[in-house]
């Protein structure tokens, strides 16, 4: 992967991308990474590749899925001028099959989750240097567990839709699994979704290294 100087890197997502930013921060300004792992690729980069200058936007919105992503694609990631754009979501819109049934929510499906999600990389794709999907991901070590199981079904969609398009598919649920062999979850998550500390590490973890720019990890 090839940074050039100035290059503007927009992250979107869900809870996990959000991670408590700023909503009233200018875009790459003080409080606008939040805590997550936004946070860390901006310090990261900042710290040992100071020549690039790269300029990290966080564009996460808590509770997001795929369509509430459609809804606000333009303002708030094509309208910035991105050059490069990450894109984490899948874990609300299989989460909300398990949670959402009492309130009776309209549910996102395999087929609207992989079509939206072609739509929106394929337009993206046009319109900046490339993009990364990252997957979702859930903090369990059962792969049969039943969130876990529908989620990889999610997350095989999304490593199709960047192999179809030419996206990054950056693998978040392996890079959590390697740790998982070794430790319990709970010391990346205490809900199985929401990372600490550590978690975020291994996110930015995963995209630095797929991103060509883990050369200090």
């Amino acid at each position: 992967m090839k940074f050039a100087k100035n290059d503007r890197i927009v992250f979107v997502g869900d809870s996990i991308t959000d991670s408590n930013r700023n909503y009233e921060a200018l875009p790459a300004r003080w409080s606008s990474w939040g805590d997550g792992y936004v946070q860390v690729i901006n310090s990261y980069t900042t710290a040992f590749y100071p020549e690039l200058e790269l300029m990290v936007v966080n564009q996460g919105v808590s509770g997001n899925r795929v369509r509430d992503l459609k809804k606000r694609w333009q303002k708030d990631v094509l309208e910035l001028a991105p050059d490069w754009v990450a894109v984490m979501v899948g874990v609300n819109d299989v989460c909300r099959h398990f949670d959402g049934v009492f309130y009776q929510e309209d549910q996102v499906s395999v087929a609207e989750f992989r079509e939206t999600l072609s739509q929106l990389i394929a337009q993206t794709m046009q319109e900046t240097k490339g993009v990364f999907l990252l997957s979702a991901f859930l903090l369990t070590e059962d792969p049969e567990e039943p969130m876990r199981k529908m989620l990889a079904e999610y997350n095989r969609q999304t490593a199709e839709v960047a192999e179809a398009l030419g996206a990054v598919y950056v693998d978040v649920q392996k890079e959590m699994d390697r740790y998982l062999a070794v430790q319990s979850g709970y010391y990346l998550s205490i809900d199985r979704v929401h990372p600490s500390l550590a978690g975020h590490l291994l996110i930015a973890k995963a995209w630095l290294k797929a991103a060509g720019l883990g050369g200090m990890l």
